[in-house]
């Protein structure tokens, strides 16, 4: 039988797991919104709630009096976790990812928006599957931080340690244009969708989808350089 500090401690425990379910679920919310719709946000919900239980049973108030600021990180960090455990693209198909970025690139600054699946399988004489399945590789990396998505598309972290990275790459966003600037600052620090960037910038998703790729490809370009 515990004793009545254990047994207090315990239903204080529990009561916070309960109250932060809420904050756990928005969470979800805001992550899928970057996601493609094949992501089931259930899913996100369910993995945030277990690491969010797993967290309250950990946690002591004597070390850290605001639970949610100790809980937050992890359990957005077990999300991205999930999401790393269902890439199963290969060093070809991230090859394609880049491949298909350009052609998107150039196809939107000649029409105006992005190309079709068709358009890409037969451009770059690939299956339409491949292409949907290296597309949704894209677009899952792209809610991670974004020295990790360098380093998933371009190995960059054999050439230079991780601070020596980010500084790098403060450094180069710094060269970009203020509107590719502000595009990269919303997305990957503010963890604004495409959607929401396009509706505080007042121009269309596609364009918004166009300046990050293009933002991009200069930070690859300056840290292959």
């Amino acid at each position: 039988m515990c004793n009545p500090y254990e047994q207090t401690l315990k239903e204080y425990r529990d009561s916070m797991a309960v109250n932060y379910m809420p904050a756990v679920k928005a969470m979800a919310a805001r992550l899928k919104e970057r996601l493609p719709s094949s992501i089931d946000f259930n899913d996100l919900v369910s993995i945030g709630l277990e690491e969010l239980v797993k967290l309250s049973k950990r946690y002591d108030p004597k070390m850290n009096d605001n639970f949610w600021g100790y809980a937050q990180k992890r359990v957005y960090g077990a999300m991205l976790d999930f999401l790393r455990s269902i890439d199963t693209i290969s060093r070809a198909e991230r090859k394609l990812v880049k491949e298909i970025d350009k052609i998107t690139e150039d196809y939107m600054s000649r029409f105006g928006t992005a190309p079709s699946d068709e358009y890409l399988a037969e451009v770059l004489n690939e299956n339409i599957e491949k292409i949907k399945k290296a597309k949704k590789a894209g677009e899952i990396y792209n809610v991670f931080p974004i020295e990790e998505q360098l380093n998933y598309f371009e190995n960059i972290s054999k050439k230079v340690e991780e601070e020596e990275l980010i500084d790098i790459i403060k450094k180069v966003l710094k060269e970009l244009g203020e509107k590719e600037q502000l595009v990269i600052q919303l997305y990957y620090f503010e963890e604004l969708s495409l959607r929401e960037i396009s509706d505080i910038l007042n121009v269309s998703e596609s364009r918004i989808s166009q300046i990050h790729s293009h933002a991009i490809r200069k930070i690859r370009k300056k840290l292959n350089g």
